[in-house]
């Protein structure tokens, strides 16, 4: 034991003396470790510390070869590329560092064993409802992290909506017995990632670290945890990206490793958030540029990702996470404002090293076509197939929106009638509110009836059904002027004077949105059809829309009247979907009829029924 303990004092004198020889220091590599047995078994490290860029590095330990060092312009990175060999095992490996043939410094890498009974990476489909969270507003469930010591935001303050509430991944943790009885399949939560940013730093959109979970929100192993605890509950965790910017606060951005990092302009240029120049013919190569290149906001700089260096630090982050944490999906932000063809190479990448992975792409355009090109299969013509599965699908969301609040229900068929420009519709993630835009509930001015018949498209229609954390309980309030919408889970924190989680904590209109979401939910959890099933729908008459999903066991049947007064509607127009049906079973009340000649709609109701022989 002495021995021991001598010998874990001489490594650690051992490893403090040689970080500091001759003016010389290791303060940060990344990633922080690898795997064994991985096929993504190249990686490049990125050391950074005083002066390194002036050493010759060896690695001498059989496993882990070294195969360049690449100098850059700041002389404190260098850039290893390394082969973790086939017979590697795991454990540490001596970087060793020289000036002038004298050793100066070691740093034992370590390469760890892939955890063989770890769920990940099982990819998110049309089987699941995904859940966004937005982890400082949700719930609290240890306070001891709600400030932490060296951090530019210091500030915790529930009246203001720019400051930060001290929701954290425990108070997550606590809560997903909660969403799996909702009817909750998968969990996104907008970024984790430490965000080290002096203001608004609780939305996670600007990180300042790509290998470790913001303090105030836990640690690596907690959001680890929270992977776990979900895949222990059959649900799946969706990890939220930036590939395209970081916070200005980032530790590359506060000292670059050299000028075309970041994409940087003589002054201040911001991208003019017009998609259509990525692919419009006609467009001038200045516009496309700044589209593209220009910083997203100020506090966020666009990240260079035509840089090979770059390309490989954004990529192997992501993969790192993914094994590290047990991810099954990425949501990618921003997505028309990355390098398109960066992103097929990062797609086909991680699809090489995890085949069953999946990706939505944030695609806040205005048309079906422009949501369409940022996919993969290029059917549309793009140049680059992009291998992106399915996109945020904000035309429907403008459709479902107009249907209820504008008595179009014909913009809900027409688009959903243009899904022959997407490669695979299914994929695509369909939603009523998210954290920035309105909540539905205030969108369709507070009407329930309206709301409902929003879920109860939401839940039956095609693709991937997300909702916004407290949809179900009546959350309302708009973006504009103050934020609203990013508002607390009442119930999550200490000193909420009512509990939303329960029962008894809600009101009568809340329990009622409540159970009318999670009976939907759950039905749609447990039937096939709601979630393969193809799609039959009738051109709308009397602004009634009307679809059918069907597979080979079943037919659900989905009445919407977008309406302010009541309709009365003839069944016989659609007996190529009743398929011979005799009964119907509405699958909200559990009421079984036969199935009449017509049937009545109130005022922006939505019917759905399960028919049967």
């Amino acid at each position: 034991m002495i021995r021991l303990l001598l010998s874990s004092v001489f490594i650690l004198l051992q490893l403090s003396y040689a970080f500091c020889q001759d003016n010389f220091s290791i303060q940060r590599v990344e990633p922080m470790n690898w795997w064994v047995g991985m096929k993504t078994s190249n990686v490049q490290l990125i050391i950074y510390g005083k002066n390194l860029g002036k050493s010759t590095v060896k690695i001498q330990k059989e496993g882990l070869t070294l195969l360049k060092t690449h100098t850059v312009e700041n002389s404190n990175y260098l850039f290893l590329d390394v082969a973790i060999e086939a017979d590697a095992t795991a454990g540490f490996y001596p970087i060793e560092f020289y000036v002038n043939n004298k050793l100066v410094g070691r740093y034992n890498y370590e390469l760890k064993n892939r955890d063989a009974s770890a769920v990940k990476a099982q990819g998110v489909h049309a089987e699941d409802l995904i859940y966004l969270i937005m982890p400082d507003r949700f719930a609290n469930g240890n306070k001891k992290n709600d400030q932490v010591k060296g951090l530019r935001e210091m500030n915790v303050d529930r009246d203001s909506m720019y400051a930060r509430h001290g929701g954290d991944l425990e108070g997550i943790i606590q809560h997903l017995d909660y969403l799996n009885d909702l009817g909750v399949t998968s969990v996104w939560l907008t970024p984790v990632l430490t965000n080290d940013m002096p203001q608004a730093s609780y939305h996670g959109y600007a990180n300042t670290e790509n290998y470790q979970v913001d303090p105030r929100f836990g640690t690596n192993e907690t959001y680890r945890k929270l992977g776990e605890e979900l895949h222990k509950r059959k649900m799946k965790l969706v990890h939220d990206v930036v590939p395209n910017h970081v916070g200005l606060y980032h530790w590359t951005v506060i000292d670059k490793p050299f000028k075309d990092w970041l994409h940087e302009w003589p002054s201040f240029t911001q991208t003019t958030y017009r998609d259509q120049t990525i692919f419009d013919p006609y467009a001038a190569t200045v516009d496309r540029e700044k589209m593209e290149k220009g910083w997203f906001v100020e506090t966020m700089p666009d990240m260079n990702q035509q840089n090979e260096y770059v390309q490989k630090y954004i990529l192997q982050s992501h993969i790192w996470w993914i094994e590290y944490a047990g991810i099954d999906g990425f949501r990618i932000d921003t997505y028309p404002y990355n390098d398109l063809a960066f992103m097929a190479k990062w797609t086909t990448a991680i699809k090489n090293e995890y085949p069953n992975f999946s990706f939505f792409g944030e695609t806040w355009v205005q048309s079906v076509p422009n949501q369409a090109y940022f996919l993969g299969g290029q059917r549309v013509g793009q140049s680059i197939d992009t291998k992106l599965d399915g996109v945020t699908d904000f035309q429907l969301n403008y459709a479902i929106g107009d249907a209820l609040n504008n008595e179009q229900a014909n913009r809900l068929y027409a688009t959903l009638g243009s899904d022959y420009q997407y490669p695979n519709p299914l994929a695509n993630v369909i939603f009523l509110d998210n954290h920035d835009k309105d909540r539905f509930f205030s969108v369709v001015e507070e009407n329930l009836e309206k709301y409902k018949s929003a879920f109860s498209w939401l839940l039956t229609s095609r693709g991937i059904p997300q909702m916004y954390y407290g949809a179900e309980v009546l959350m309302k309030n708009f973006n504009k002027p103050d934020g609203l919408l990013r508002e607390d889970f009442k119930g999550g924190f200490e000193g909420d004077t009512v509990n939303k989680f329960s029962t008894v904590g809600r009101s009568d209109s809340e329990n009622e949105l409540f159970n009318h979401v999670k009976k939907l939910a759950n039905y749609r959890k447990n039937n096939t059809v709601l979630q393969y099933g193809t799609t039959q729908h009738y051109v709308p008459e009397n602004n009634v829309y009307v679809y059918f999903r069907s597979n080979e066991t079943q037919v659900v049947s989905v009445f919407m009247n977008c309406n302010a007064k009541e309709i009365t509607l003839s069944l016989p127009r659609y007996q190529e979907s009743l398929k011979g049906a005799k009964r119907m079973k509405n699958i909200l009340t559990d009421v079984e009829q036969d199935i009449p000649l017509e049937i009545t709609l109130k005022p922006h109701q939505t019917l759905v029924f399960e028919l049967k022989k």
